[in-house]
């Protein structure tokens, strides 16, 4: 064997890779409304030197309590799941040392989850120890905004205008504490609503407690043009409140305007 004269010897070190973590999260989305889906993806790994007996895949939310948010839905790749106090777990089996299981959780966010953001947390739980808790990303719980429109139609019969105020829920959430006022001109006489006078003012509250996404309903407003009454008559309509927020204010308000020819020949 022939050694090279002067030549040096390098050394290169070996990088050692490191362990995985014992759990790690990857979660579909980080903000999601009221009824909407999401999964988180959970893997666990035993750097212990023994098997883990019955491992549980374990997911919680910081200071909070996560199956008072979410519904459990599925976990296809486990043995089972299932919620236990502030956790939602997936059952993966023995563990043996220096492997890894994988589990799906798939969540619905439940209609009354607390709003706000949440941090989540999750750890690898054996029968025989557990490992550290983790914390993950965050999560935030919204409301999906209601956009309520409103329109107005008119019919004339004799010296009566019926107005009629169309309310519709375009969504996405279902809206709640809907006030829609509707207005009538000063050369017109109050008749009748189906919504409620607002004492001797020319305006009434049309209340709606709720409207699922794609709902409508309608209101009336019978008004009686005067002997002075001539020329343009106009009912008005405007949503002054619902719930959630409402993302479109083009369609908030509408109008009629009917024409009265005499106080007895009116046209819409």
């Amino acid at each position: 064997m022939t050694a090279v004269a002067g030549a040096t010897l390098v050394t290169v070190p070996v990088t050692a890779h490191a362990a995985p973590p014992t759990s790690a999260i990857e979660v579909s989305t980080t903000s999601v409304a009221r009824g909407q889906t999401f999964t988180i993806k959970q893997t666990v790994y035993n750097s212990d030197s023994s098997t883990v007996t019955g491992g549980k895949a374990t997911l919680y939310a910081k200071d909070a309590t996560l199956p008072d948010m979410v519904d459990l839905v599925s976990c296809p790749e486990a043995t089972a799941c299932d919620t236990l106090g502030t956790s939602v777990r997936a059952g993966v089996g023995d563990v043996p040392s220096g492997e890894s299981r994988t589990v799906t959780f798939t969540f619905r966010v439940k209609d009354d989850a607390p709003l706000g953001t949440i941090q989540l947390q999750h750890q690898f739980v054996g029968e025989n120890f557990s490992f550290e808790v983790i914390d993950g990303p965050s999560l935030t719980i919204k409301e999906e905004p209601a956009d309520v429109a409103v329109s107005v139609t008119g019919k004339a019969t004799g010296a009566r205008i019926t107005y009629t105020i169309g309310v519709k829920n375009n969504g996405p959430s279902t809206a709640t504490g809907i006030r829609v006022v509707g207005g009538y001109p000063l050369s017109t006489a109050f008749v009748s609503s189906t919504c409620t006078r607002v004492g001797t003012t020319r305006t009434v509250n049309c209340d709606i407690a709720s409207l699922g996404s794609g709902e409508s309903t309608t209101r009336t407003l019978i008004v009686s043009a005067g002997m002075l009454t001539i020329g343009n008559v106009t009912g008005t309509a405007q949503r002054t409140a619902s719930s959630p927020i409402d993302p479109v204010a083009t369609n908030d308000k509408a109008s009629k305007t009917c024409r009265a020819l005499t106080w007895l020949v009116v046209t819409c």
